[in-house]
């Protein structure tokens, strides 16, 4: 039998450890992305060059912007586009539960109604609605309703028709979508409860289908918004026109296009920001970790880009760690 060995009687010393090396990362150099931002940034400048060397009043776009005529065209352009959005989101829900319903009849109807909204240009169902009067003169319901068609179809209302029923055949779409993405076995637990199909579709289906609809829902509206300028071709005052007729009696033609693009920038802006924090309330059920809001963007990048800058400052930062 071997003797176990007396380390500690040799007097020998164990070999001392050499730390490792401080590991040296040399990031790695994206010259395609420095010369594609030089490129765009020289573009920029040049489309800014030639704006401000253009043959163009910037003094009234300033001094109409918030003119009176102007801001009643915004008015009247939220007005029509807020109401066409709900007139096509109440129609749309319709529609997309007469589309998934088993009765011929409904769903053809539907079906017919999506067809014909969806191929045919909003420009001519505006011009369509506008000129009715010149096949049906008068509006006649019988005992309950009968006034002249000139008198019913007014600007307001033909712009009103024309785009909430064309928003409501993409609403039915839309709406379809987001219904079906609801697993079938929440209506076979609703009903297995008790509910009528009236409820399961109050209370289970389209609380969770809100979160698939919400957000093409938001698009839709920003897309109304912009689609809302084709109105002035049924003589609705809306901020495109008022814009136009300033225009025209004050020769500057161009400056008041430029008024009235940035109102819609504005007005889309704000929506989208709406859009943005409705989104985040519906993800709520689905998502682990709700997306940053814009605030908190900010904040991660300004904190991200200080850390990286201390982290850097000094010789031994990088063998600290």
């Amino acid at each position: 039998m071997t003797a176990p060995t007396d380390k500690a009687a040799d007097g020998a010393s164990p070999p001392a450890r050499t730390p490792p090396e401080a590991i040296r990362a040399i990031p790695v150099r994206h010259y395609g992305r420095y010369v594609s931002a030089a490129v765009v940034i020289v573009l920029l400048l040049l489309i800014v060059k030639a704006f401000a060397e253009a043959d163009l009043t910037w003094g009234s776009v300033g001094s109409f912007f918030f003119n009176d005529q102007i801001m009643q065209g915004v008015a009247n352009t939220l007005v029509v586009s807020v109401l066409s959005m709900l007139m096509g989101l109440v129609l749309g829900i319709v529609l997309a539960v007469m589309r998934m319903s088993k009765n011929p009849v409904t769903n053809s109807v539907a079906w017919g109604y999506i067809w014909f909204f969806r191929g045919t240009p909003v420009y001519v169902q505006l011009l369509l609605w506008f000129n009715l009067a010149l096949i049906f003169p008068v509006l006649n319901l019988g005992p309950i309703y009968k006034d002249e068609m000139t008198d019913v179809m007014t600007p307001f209302m033909a712009a009103l028709l024309g785009l909430g029923l064309n928003e409501a055949a993409y609403m039915a779409e839309i709406c379809r979508a987001g219904i079906q993405s609801v697993d079938e076995g929440q209506t076979e637990a609703s009903q297995a409860l008790g509910m009528t199909n009236g409820q399961n579709m109050r209370r289970i289906v389209l609380p969770q289908a809100m979160r698939v609809i919400v957000p093409p829902t938001g698009n839709e509206f920003i897309n109304l918004l912009k689609t809302s300028a084709l109105c002035s071709v049924v003589q609705y005052e809306e901020v495109l026109r008022k814009a136009q007729n300033i225009g025209n009696t004050s020769s500057a033609v161009v400056e008041m296009l430029f008024v009235a693009t940035i109102w819609f920038l504005v007005i889309t802006t704000i929506f989208s920001i709406g859009q943005f924090y409705l989104e985040r309330h519906y993800a709520r059920g689905s998502s682990r970790q709700l997306p940053a809001t814009p605030w908190q963007r900010a904040r991660q990048l300004v904190f991200t880009f200080s850390r990286g800058t201390g982290a850097g400052s000094g010789p031994g930062a990088g063998g600290a760690a």
